[in-house]
């Protein structure tokens, strides 16, 4: 019985969870390609063998696949899901005009970019409908995980150790922790803890972090990272205001997960924190266990930047690698060669692939990490 639950608890969200933010990125390649007056010949969540389809009106074959790991639009006269390819060849003169091969780049550029933006444009509503109702949300000062030979370690702080007071500065979000820390100068950081009914007082030694790579960070680190909750503070903002804040949390969000891949593409931070279809599972499911639907919800807008983000990446066969020869094409007033395009689509193809096994290989190390913790 207890597998059932732990389909209940892991799967069923982690499906939800995936459907819902594919059919928001494609959603928005099919509206802005039906508005640029291009055909949609498919729209699949999921990919493989067809396990239900429906054609409307239009022409569209509406679709639901076996393997639910992504999802496409194949516009008219593609040869393929990702675009790369063409096959004009079977189109009536009529259809060609509908062909997304055929259209400017300038259409093709925005019909790329709707798939991106359609993911901010989730996030940012997740966000607005929340702080609307509930108030402004921040991750609380909770403490997640603490590093492995770190500063925060050897001082005896523990996962679940609520964070009162940095250097005698009352905090109440991991935000303000955070800063605290940034703005000790002394070398020693002096926290109020509290673990439980017990109250705590820590002093921790700040001491810069080696990589597995054995390159040191530029500041000094406690070594610990938030829980994967948000707080409110129960104060419903005017529309105006909320407009504004889920504008800027989304804002926040990006500029953070930059912050993170830059410091993980120059060494300054381990590529171990690069996780796959797996992790998301995983802490999907543990805040399906543990936490409230809004918290999903936020989890959900989280992951739709995140989306959005890397597909803007300027990766072949991503919406990115299409942003950028789209926008080249532009430039030179031509379109470059069709076998050229197909062999850089070719290795964006590879490096993706291998990209996904890096990743699934940092989610199974992390599961039996779990596993034997």
């Amino acid at each position: 019985m207890s597998w059932l639950i732990n389909i209940l608890y892991y799967v069923v969200p982690f499906l939800v969870l995936l459907g819902v933010l594919v059919f928001v990125h494609e959603f928005g390649h099919y509206l802005i390609a039906k508005l640029c007056g291009v055909k949609v010949a498919e729209f699949s969540i999921g990919f493989g063998r067809t396990l239900w389809g429906q054609r409307d009106a239009s022409g569209t074959l509406w679709k639901l696949s076996a393997i639910p790991l992504g999802g496409y639009c194949r516009f008219l006269g593609d040869g393929d899901a990702s675009s790369s390819t063409d096959a004009q060849e079977e189109l009536s003169p009529e259809e060609q005009k509908y062909a997304f091969a055929n259209q400017n780049p300038y259409k093709k550029l925005a019909i790329v970019i709707g798939g991106p933006a359609f993911n901010y444009l989730f996030a940012i509503l997740v966000f607005f409908l929340i702080f609307a109702t509930l108030g402004k949300m921040d991750f609380p000062p909770i403490i997640g995980e603490v590093m492995p030979d770190s500063a925060a370690q050897a001082a005896g702080i523990a996962s679940g150790d609520r964070v009162l007071s940095v250097d005698g500065v009352k905090v109440n979000s991991f935000q303000q922790f955070r800063l605290e820390i940034d703005m000790n100068t002394t070398g020693v950081v002096q926290l109020e803890l509290q673990r439980g009914d017990e109250l705590l007082h820590k002093k921790v030694h700040l001491k810069p972090v080696t990589d597995k790579d054995g390159n040191i960070t530029e500041k000094p680190m406690v070594g610990v990272t938030s829980v994967n909750v948000v707080e409110f503070d129960r104060t419903a903002m005017s529309l105006w205001g909320a407009a504004k804040e889920s504008v800027a949390e989304t804002w926040r969000i990006t500029a953070t997960t930059l912050r993170g891949v830059y410091q993980m593409v120059t060494g300054a931070r381990g590529t171990e924190e690069l996780g796959g279809i797996v992790r998301i599972a995983e802490m999907s499911g543990d805040i399906s266990k543990s936490n409230s639907i809004v918290d999903f919800l936020v989890f959900m807008a989280l992951l739709s930047i995140n989306l959005g983000l890397i597909n803007l990446f300027p990766i072949p066969v991503l919406d990115g690698g299409h942003v950028v020869i789209f926008t080249i094409e532009i430039l030179l007033r031509r379109e470059i060669n069709e076998k050229a395009k197909e062999y850089v689509f070719k290795f964006g193809f590879a490096l993706l692939i291998a990209l996904m096994f890096f990743a699934t290989y940092n989610d199974i190390t992390h599961l039996i990490k779990r596993a034997f913790s």
